[in-house]
């Protein structure tokens, strides 16, 4: 056989391996990486779709926690792997969007490194206060903060995790300057709220939920654009005249350069997760609200990523918040 008719057949032959292998995917067990550590909102949500994704793919989906640098490190793993669909990440709002600029020297670029598959949950933020704070709404509470704000202190689970940065938004659209006082994790700084030793907190509603339910802090605003059916008497900050919109949210990615088969299988299970009823009873009772419609597709996504990066650019600079 001549040597150029050789050459060209085993050309062939290699450009059709990707498409073999994409088309029989997947024929082993997947990893997601959950960028945090075990136990949080975000591990409940990846258990609840994993399990269930396993079964329509029909290869078991594991969960791995791969926790650090704001979750950077787990993601960072998913940026470096293979792009064969047998790891992909469940990215937050704070490992897609509010870490390429809270970070001076990000591990890696969110819109370039990444091949988006779609939306799986948002999770307002609610703005709660210690019991014993004379205001009720809004308007009382950003009046009584600026009159005691030499005095007052908020919580958060951290320099720049997503309940700090949701009270930054929060101060910066009411032109409060108010002392932060991060913790380790948002169930000590719950705790101090509970105590009174802190003032205010812009909880997620997944925790924040149990303890306003229980008297033992007090809701002042839902602050995403609409009411949260798990809190429906809390009023959106919207509604009482102040423009914030934080929430968390969860999605899934895959390496940049994924075979696009492989993103629609991927997309395709993920809806189809979402969409059992068991599934969905679990993740709205906790107060997330589940992706629909065009929210699911990776081109969504994709825009959606973007214009999260943008928007959160403004109250990370304010706060001054920047790691290195």
């Amino acid at each position: 056989m001549p040597r150029t008719r050789l050459a060209s057949i085993v050309v062939l032959c290699l450009g059709l391996i990707p498409a073999a292998q994409a088309t029989d995917w997947p024929n082993r067990p997947l990893t997601m990486i959950n960028p945090f550590a075990p136990g949080g909102p975000n591990d409940v949500v990846a258990r609840l779709t994993a399990q269930r994704m396993g079964e329509i793919l029909g290869q078991p989906v594991i969960v791995e926690n791969v926790g650090g640098a704001g979750g950077m490190n787990g993601a960072s793993r998913v940026a470096k792997a293979d792009p064969d669909g047998y790891t992909f990440l469940q990215g937050t709002v704070g490992t897609q969007a509010q870490n390429q600029t809270l970070y001076r020297k990000p591990a890696y670029n969110a819109l370039t490194d990444f091949t988006p598959v779609g939306l799986v949950i948002t999770a307002p933020l609610v703005l709660v206060v210690r019991k014993d704070l004379p205001v009720k709404d809004m308007k009382e509470f950003v009046v009584y903060a600026k009159a005691n704000r030499e005095k007052m202190q908020y919580g958060s689970a951290g320099t720049g995790s997503a309940i700090h940065l949701g009270c930054a938004l929060t101060n910066m659209v009411a032109k409060l300057e108010i002392l932060h006082v991060p913790y380790k994790g948002a169930n000590p700084a719950m705790q101090d709220l509970m105590s009174g030793r802190i003032d205010y907190l812009c909880d997620i509603i997944t925790t924040a939920k149990v303890q306003i339910d229980g008297g033992t802090v007090k809701p002042i605003a839902i602050l995403s654009k609409q009411r949260s059916p798990a809190l429906p008497n809390v009023p959106t900050a919207i509604e009482q005249g102040f423009d914030v919109d934080a929430y968390t949210w969860n999605a899934f990615f895959l390496p940049k350069d994924t075979p696009d088969d492989i993103v629609t299988k991927l997309n395709q299970a993920t809806t189809k997760a979402l969409a059992t009823p068991a599934v969905r009873e679990k993740l709205e009772a906790a107060g997330l609200v589940i992706a629909t419609g065009e929210t699911t597709t990776p081109a969504y996504l994709a825009k959606f990523v973007q214009s999260e990066i943008e928007k959160w650019e403004a109250p990370i600079k304010k706060s001054g918040a920047v790691i290195e």
